[in-house]
């Protein structure tokens, strides 16, 4: 799919620019964006930060109000929740609310209310492009302030989740992957015990904004209820994980996003008066942990490695390119995944003919329309494009941003799309992808009178 005059100056780039600054305005929520008005009314981490790189190109202030409110949430363990609830919505505005989490009894928890797991750390990548987006004395100012934080936030990945002792933090649930549905999750969630029936106590609010058959099933319900409530009855305790949870999974785009983190700190730390030396030896250790645990020879991919088995999972997601972030990945590996990018499971091409898949198109179980089962995503698109950049594929990266802008162009700013024809899925007006719209726009000049918007530096 073509984005067609999207890719130039030109009116349908002034419209997507103009959609896209409308969209994050209309999802303002006095201190941070909410990912969209409907099925996500609180605010959620990974989305805060992927949005907080559109809102640097237009509402810089935004952005770093966007990242602080996040981290004012944070744990005193340095956990960053995935959610972090709006005390204004009533009860029941969103399953699972905060009266299951019950953060409150939590040690260490926030004076809000919050959910008990985490999302993919690439908060101080984004703050790093907030920044050289528009940097000023205020964002300096910005940096200093959630240094920090980030730091906690690493180190809490780096210590209390290294359950394989490996060098890699493990996700306890499949939302903390951030892709929550992937069939990269069937093999481990497959030995969670959980009866369906525990969902005739619940009521899911998703599908009443979305198809049931667009969504995971009550089974796969049951068993993230499940989870959670094992953690939360441990009051979120970390210690001991291999022994009592039984979800436990070294995740190749989660610990590729640490190893960006680290990257990200190496290059604020400065700004901060900080040491960059410790950032950079970190960066290199992720790295060589992620080949030597996740990287499988025999197809060139990265798999997640299931902590209870000991193996790596078959399915081949896109997870499986995410490392391409990192600019230390050895060339080897480097090529091997680009081949796997370019191959019929993903497509991406100088001319790509579909969007990028979540999951393998060629597999016999693909879904197009099920979440996280085939449909495309903005942000780990933008996430791939990013590696092929840095490891000097920027034909191909070409490629993926026509592909990426076609699709909001023909659907608007949708959650997620069709991998074969582009229609957009999911919650409508969404955040993240307006907000990298806007990043992918930026390198043009923000068109004459469109607004919000401003040169591209």
């Amino acid at each position: 799919m073509s984005a067609g005059g999207a890719e130039g100056p030109g009116a349908d780039t002034e419209r997507l620019w103009r959609l896209a600054v409308a969209t994050l305005d209309g999802n303002w929520e006095h201190d941070h964006t909410v990912p969209s008005r409907t099925l996500y009314p609180h605010q959620w981490s990974w989305d805060s930060a992927f949005i907080a790189v559109g809102l640097a190109h237009v509402r810089p202030d935004r952005a770093w109000r966007e990242l602080e409110s996040l981290f004012r949430a944070q744990w005193a363990d340095g956990r960053v929740p995935h959610i972090v609830f709006n005390p204004r919505l009533p009860v029941g505005a969103y399953f699972p609310g905060p009266e299951f989490w019950a953060s409150d009894r939590a040690d260490g928890a926030p004076a809000a209310a919050t959910s008990g797991l985490v999302q993919p750390p690439v908060h101080a990548l984004t703050a790093w492009l907030a920044y050289r987006r528009a940097p000023s004395d205020a964002a300096r100012a910005a940096l200093a302030r959630l240094y920090p934080r980030l730091v906690a936030q690493q180190r809490y990945l780096a210590t209390r989740r290294d359950v394989g002792g490996g060098g890699l933090a493990c996700v306890v649930h499949p939302w903390e992957s951030g892709l929550d549905n992937s069939p990269a999750w069937d093999g481990p969630m497959a030995a969670v015990p959980a009866d369906v029936a525990v969902m005739r106590a619940y009521r899911r609010h998703d599908t009443r904004h979305a198809p049931a058959a667009h969504r995971p099933t009550d089974l796969d319900y049951a068993r993230y209820v499940a989870i959670v409530a094992g953690y939360r009855d441990g009051g979120y305790r970390d210690d001991d994980l291999g022994r009592r949870h039984p979800f436990l999974v070294e995740c190749p785009l989660f610990n590729a996003a640490a190893g960006a983190a680290e990257h990200a700190l190496a290059r604020i730390a400065p700004l901060v008066g900080a040491d960059p030396g410790p950032h950079r030896e970190r960066a290199a250790g992720i790295t060589e942990a992620l080949v030597r645990r996740l990287y499988d020879p025999r197809t060139g991919t990265f798999r997640p490695r299931d902590l209870r088995t000991g193996r790596l999972v078959p399915a081949r997601t896109v997870l499986g390119l995410a490392p391409l972030i990192l600019p230390d990945l050895p060339a080897p590996q480097v090529a091997a995944v680009v081949t796997e990018a370019c191959s019929a499971r993903f497509g991406v091409a100088r001319q790509m003919d579909r969007p990028l898949p979540s999951y393998d198109r060629t597999a016999p179980d693909f879904e197009p329309l099920r979440y996280w089962r085939g449909p495309s995503w903005m942000n780990i698109n933008w996430l791939v494009r990013r590696g092929l950049l840095a490891h000097g594929r920027a034909d191909l990266a070409d490629g993926l941003r026509r592909s990426m802008l076609g699709l909001v162009a023909g659907a608007g700013c949708h959650e997620y799309f069709h991998p074969d024809t582009g229609a957009g899925l999911g919650s409508p007006a969404f955040g993240w992808t307006a907000a990298l719209v806007l990043d992918l726009l930026a390198r043009e000049p923000a068109p004459a009178g469109a607004a919000g918007g401003r040169p591209a530096v």
